[in-house]
């Protein structure tokens, strides 16, 4: 019997080895295949991208079709196996692939789905004159995104060891391509005589958002509404791919993870009691996209011969952010107060989840930070002379600021323990002379033959009331945290519908363009805004999270 407890575990540990050394060995393949496929996209995306490299957009189609095409039968593979084959994934990680990140992939699935069918519909107007491989690639995409975003929402918490570099790196790719090809439409300026500077960003990307040379017509009608489309859409395909990349990332962290078995809290959502940051919150949005209706028709009717109304409707919009980023500042900081003198643990549990939701979270907030500073800088160094330019310095400090101070408070509440009932022994405080008191009563009733003493009532009662009272600091904590998670999520749900549905006061205030130029400033805001834009939705996701925990 000894012996074989001598020997079990030294089994045990050389398995758990064993198990070790082959997860690095397959971590290493795969990051070696995704570095590879990611290097050779960026030189072709980059040299597509020049006109002075003699590399075409459809050479690069052409590569992003074999990887669409690859991963797709892997993942047609993968799916097909784990149906037929019993019991094939043995462990699930319950943290990974979050409803609201299954539901926000569909969203923009379906978002891209309808981009890649405007695509084919423009391109087959081109086909007389164009590559046919700029239909065959939107056409392949199309499949890619269907058989991806199933794939993702039935296997996302599968630990299980198999190659998901490559679907990763495929993402990534077209990330790339799809961020260059957007910043392409924009920094292209018109051949007519204008004055750049007060270009409406949005007439020039739809005035150049064809492909092939001029000298290729259209040959039906419809070709400008579909270009007209995808200043609207491309930034949703661009946000798929980052959530395909992160539902991917996770997936290849698990490999060969055994997940714990107790480590999913269920919580119950409600609004019980929660009245300020809702209403506050509704009311914002309310506003919000009241006077971004506004401030779109006032650009899309764009006026050369009056610059008065169009500044007047970018300056309502710059006012309406003020108020909501400093309002957001303002309960955010009184959050980040309510964490001080809160004594809940931090949790000590490994995730790879949560490890990826806070780089996601910060990583993405860089987006809008570079953006934020490059103004600042630019309207600082310009004397910020005029209202306009006010305004807009302090837009970009303020923007700071909240991000700074939400991803504090977003950081903070996803490592804290969630709340229990009782998180402080209660301490009960003796009185001498009540028990002394009690014990002549329960003496006095011992000799008349009553039996056994009752028990004491007053320790208990002091009991009652202490844990009485340390149940409503609990209330009052957990109500602020709430009503704070609650604004600061419909905060983040209209600073995302305004940049996602085409604002671009960037480009609409001449200030920035004319500092560094339209190619560099351009480039700025492409590169930056899709990841502000994934900022605000994963910090929805994040305090929705927040708002459960408390």
């Amino acid at each position: 019997l000894s012996h074989e407890l001598v020997i079990e575990p030294e089994l045990n540990v050389s398995s758990e080895v064993g198990r070790d050394r082959g997860r690095s060995w397959g971590w290493m393949l795969s990051a070696f295949i995704c570095l590879n496929i990611l290097i050779l996209g960026c030189a072709l995306v980059s040299g597509s991208a020049s006109n002075n490299v003699k590399i075409s957009t459809s050479d690069l189609q052409v590569f992003l079709i074999i990887l669409l095409l690859l991963t797709s039968i892997w993942m047609i593979y993968y799916t097909i196996y784990m149906r037929r084959t019993e019991n094939a994934v043995i462990y699930k990680d319950e943290h990974a692939g979050p409803i609201w990140l299954r539901g926000g992939l569909v969203l923009f699935g379906i978002l891209s789905i309808i981009m890649d069918i405007f695509k084919i519909a423009s391109y087959v107007g081109y086909l007389h004159c164009d590559s046919a491989v700029k239909v065959a690639f939107p056409v392949v995409q199309l499949v890619f995104v269907i058989v991806q975003t199933y794939f993702l929402w039935i296997h996302s918490k599968d630990c299980v060891h198999c190659g998901l570099m490559l679907t990763l790196s495929t993402n990534l790719a077209l990330w790339m391509a799809a961020v260059t090809e957007e910043s392409l439409h924009q920094t292209v300026l018109p051949d007519y005589e204008v004055n750049v500077t007060k270009l409406s960003a949005r007439s020039l990307y739809i005035s150049k958002a064809g492909y092939g040379d001029d000298s290729c017509k259209c040959s039906h009608t419809s070709c400008g509404v579909f270009k007209e489309a995808y200043y609207y859409l491309y930034p949703f395909n661009i946000e798929y791919s980052l959530f395909a990349s992160a539902m991917s990332f996770v997936m290849w962290k698990n490999v060969g993870r055994v997940a714990s078995e107790h480590s999913k809290h269920n919580f119950k959502f409600t609004l019980k009691d929660i009245v300020i940051g809702p209403v506050v919150g509704i009311l914002l949005v309310i506003a919000g996209l009241a006077t971004f209706i506004v401030y779109e028709i006032e650009m899309k009717t764009y006026r050369s011969d009056d610059d008065d109304i169009n500044d007047h409707a970018v300056m309502m919009h710059f006012i309406m952010n003020i108020v909501i980023v400093t309002m957001m500042s303002v309960s955010t900081v009184i959050g980040c107060a309510i964490f001080k003198v809160d004594h809940r643990e931090h949790v000590s549990e490994k995730n790879p989840t949560r490890s990826l939701d806070v780089g996601l979270l910060v990583g993405a907030s860089m987006g809008q930070f570079i953006i934020s500073y490059f103004s600042i800088i630019a309207t600082i160094a310009t004397g910020a002379k005029g209202h306009l330019n006010r305004l807009n310095l302090a837009w970009g400090v303020l923007m700071v600021f909240q991000l700074g101070l939400q991803n504090f408070f977003i950081i903070e509440g996803l490592h804290r323990e969630p709340f229990h009932e009782v998180e402080e022994p209660i301490t009960v405080v003796e009185n001498p002379y009540v028990l002394e008191l009690l014990e002549k009563t329960n003496a006095s009733t011992f000799e008349r033959g009553e039996g056994a003493a009752k028990p004491n009532l007053v320790p208990a009662t002091l009991n009652y009331s202490s844990a009485t009272e340390h149940k409503h600091k609990l209330l009052w904590k957990r109500r602020v945290l709430r009503e704070v998670c609650v604004f600061l999520l419909l905060g983040n749900i209209i600073l995302w519908i305004m940049p996602a549905f085409g604002a671009r006061p960037q480009f609409d205030h001449d200030t920035e363009v004319e500092f560094y130029k339209f190619n560099m400033w351009a480039a700025i805001v492409n590169v930056g805004l899709p990841f502000g834009i994934f900022y605000r939705m994963h910090s929805v996701a994040s305090l929705f999270e927040v708002f459960l925990n408390s």
